[in-house]
């Protein structure tokens, strides 16, 4: 009998070990579940961005409120993802559209130039490389143009110049950056159709979401500092306020007797 009471207790802690267990890994402050729900905004933020491309000519637009939501992740800033996302494809509209629209006749000119010094004997094979070389140059400022567009009010000259020296300036996150933007290519070239699906969830936001962890130090530091102030010290100094006010109050009562 006592063996059976022991054996029940034992038991039974072992079942409230296992709820509370269970219960911390449900629990939605939870290292896993915030990773899932991570996950899942990643997911839903890609469609939204996939489908909003889709016309081509809203790609400049639909990639700039991309990166204005990843950049609110990165940094732990709460924020609905639908809402969040048409509230900067609308305020970028315009602006993002003229430069996805230069973006792309810039494209298309220095692949037409590629295409005709590649496949001509009379110019040397030495402008090949110079011209790869620049498109290689420009897609790794191209980077941070749409992510500037997205965080700095700014004209569209001056995104530009800001992602030309951007890229300069944190050369080595420039280049993480890079590295980042291929991982969908390398998974399609490594499994083939096997990774289409993920391609297809993750291929904007899971690269985007590395370059934001990448460029948001490099955008701290052309962010003005804001003066925030504490409920504490908001509060300190309403006490010192009102005990400097204190004395001048007794001092007027002991004239007035």
């Amino acid at each position: 009998m006592v063996y059976a009471l022991r054996q029940w207790r034992s038991d039974s802690d072992e079942s409230r070990e296992r709820i509370r267990v269970m219960g911390k890994f449900f629990d939605m402050d939870s290292p896993v579940m915030r990773t899932l729900n991570k996950v899942a905004d990643l997911m839903w933020l890609n469609i939204l961005t996939l489908v909003c491309c889709l016309p081509v000519i809203t790609a400049g637009a639909s990639i700039t409120a991309m990166h204005y939501v990843l950049l609110k992740m990165v940094r732990n800033e709460e924020s609905y993802i639908t809402k969040a996302f048409f509230k900067s494809f609308k305020d970028n509209f315009k602006q993002s559209t003229l430069i996805w629209l230069m973006m792309m006749a810039v494209m298309a000119i220095l692949g037409m130039d590629y295409w005709i010094l590649r496949n001509s004997a009379a110019f040397p094979k030495a402008l090949v490389v110079v011209i790869g070389a620049v498109s290689i140059f420009l897609y790794m400022f191209s980077l941070y143009i749409f992510p500037l567009q997205s965080k700095f009010a700014n004209t569209i000259r001056g995104t530009i110049k800001n992602a030309a020296l951007m890229s300069i300036l944190g050369f080595p996150r420039t280049i993480g950056m890079t590295a980042a933007t291929f991982i969908p290519l390398l998974l399609l070239y490594l499994f083939d159709i096997k990774v289409v699906p993920i391609v297809i969830m993750f291929g904007f936001t899971g690269p985007g979401y590395l370059c934001a962890m990448l460029y948001n130090g490099l955008f701290k530091r052309f962010e003005p500092e804001e003066k925030k102030e504490s409920e504490e010290d908001e509060m300190n100094a309403a006490i010192s306020s009102l005990d400097a006010e204190k004395p001048e109050d007794a001092h007027e009562g002991n004239q007035e007797q």
